[in-house]
């Protein structure tokens, strides 16, 4: 099992989120893959999300297809 570094990440909430503390955070990663967490958990584990189906996930949020 491998295992990402996340230490430097820089992790972000959704403009959407209005504050709110039920919220989830993403990073930016090399090679265009997403690291998203429990913004309440921020040292809990994190999905990583490879950069095609974070692609993909996106696309159907922005057009209402889940």
């Amino acid at each position: 099992m491998s295992t990402t570094d996340l230490s430097s990440a820089t992790w972000r909430k959704s403009t959407r989120s209005n504050g709110q503390a039920s919220c989830v955070e993403v990073a930016d990663l090399d090679g265009g893959h997403r690291a998203v967490r429990d913004s309440k958990n921020p040292t809990g584990p994190a999905l990583i999300i490879p950069s095609t189906q974070w692609a993909a996930f996106t696309t159907a949020l922005r057009t209402d297809d889940l």
